[in-house]
């Protein structure tokens, strides 16, 4: 199959009320995707099965028959590809538990393209359960998924949860072997915060001093100094509508709550804002950077876009700015979303070295 091709799929109505949604999914349940192995597992599985079984309805057709060949196998092939292993904490701090939930392929033969998902929602709310269907394009196309949560502005102010996604994505290169993901090929991407999360767990430098309460990385390296200066690299990012100067959402006409909340009332709050935008971290040799966001948005100022854009231009990144004429802050037509992946699947096709079908 090829990448993110956008299909009939995603263009199907959704049934309106809960209980709709409950007899279709447990219809197509009956048609080959068996739940049985609830009764004998934890609510955290429960629920992320319960979802997942939601994502195959949701790209199912609604109309037609269930034995439709190409949902129904596609449908029976998710459910038994795929092995999910929730809340897996990667990160102890401020006595909160960052965790995250792997959605990896049950046989590997070799290693597998890797998503990193970070949601979005100020810093200040949001769940990765709430964005699982967003990792769906990704599961079609056969990577392995890590959807991540992070400490929010409750529980501690910023730079913490830039923090988690780097420890995150230090967990996650530290485990690529026992999970089969590729290293060399890993993918970060959000919406939102979620964009901006991606960008500046893709673009910080060990030396921003932002990893060092992530647990010690284990390399084949003789002192720990030498361990704790070993970079982390992505294959590239993929950041939706994200925020790229978190100093300018402070003061001014562009002030936005969400940004104040997350500085709260720190003496320093301008100074940890400009050490956390991924404006202040472009440099040469950062990874490919496709940033998706509409010009009509009222929450990150598309100008923030378009400064990411031309400095990234200026030191010979590699990157794209794909504009949704008229978008807003996310909420797309179908056709846009479905337009916006097509940029998606061209810049993984051209950046990351992947092929048309199968990784």
């Amino acid at each position: 199959m090829s990448i993110l091709k956008p299909s009939k799929r995603w263009i199907e109505p959704i049934p309106e009320t809960s209980g709709q949604v409950q007899q279709a999914v447990w219809g197509r349940v009956q048609a080959g995707v068996s739940l049985r192995s609830l009764l004998c597992i934890g609510e955290a599985m429960k629920n992320l099965l319960w979802m997942l079984t939601t994502l195959i309805f949701l790209i199912t057709p609604c109309t037609g028959s269930i034995q439709d060949l190409d949902s129904a196998s596609w449908a029976v092939e998710v459910s038994n590809r795929y092995r999910i292993i929730p809340n897996v904490t990667y990160l102890i701090a401020d006595g909160y538990k960052s965790k995250l939930d792997i959605m990896v392929p049950r046989i590997v033969e070799k290693p597998v393209p890797t998503l990193i998902y970070i949601h979005g929602g100020g810093w200040v709310s949001g769940t990765k359960e709430g964005s699982v269907l967003r990792t769906l394009p990704y599961l079609e196309m056969g990577w392995a998924v890590v959807n991540i949560e992070y400490r929010l502005a409750r529980t501690a102010l910023a730079p913490a949860a830039v923090e988690d996604c780097r420890c995150a994505l230090s967990w996650v290169i530290q485990n690529s072997e026992k999970f089969g993901f590729d290293p060399n090929r890993i993918v970060l991407t959000g919406g939102s915060a979620g964009g901006h999360l991606s960008l500046m767990t893709g673009m910080l430098p060990v030396s921003a001093g932002l990893d060092r309460r992530c647990p010690v990385r284990k390399r084949d390296v003789h002192s720990q100094a030498a361990l704790q200066e070993a970079e982390m690299r992505v294959a590239a990012i993929i950041n939706w509508y994200g925020i790229t100067d978190v100093a300018d959402l402070l003061i001014g006409n562009n002030a936005k709550t969400y940004a104040v909340a997350w500085m709260g009332s720190m003496p320093d709050r301008f100074k940890i804002a400009k050490r956390v935008s991924p404006l202040t971290w472009v440099r040469e040799d950062l990874p490919p950077v496709l940033t998706i966001h509409g010009d009509a948005d009222l929450i990150v100022p598309y100008d923030q876009a378009i400064r990411l854009h031309r400095a990234l231009d200026k030191v010979g990144v590699p990157n794209e700015l794909y504009t949704v004429k008229s978008g807003e802050h996310g909420g797309f037509s179908l056709d846009e979303i479905q337009r916006a992946f097509a940029a998606i699947r061209e810049f993984l096709a051209r950046h990351v070295g992947l092929n048309r079908g199968h990784p």
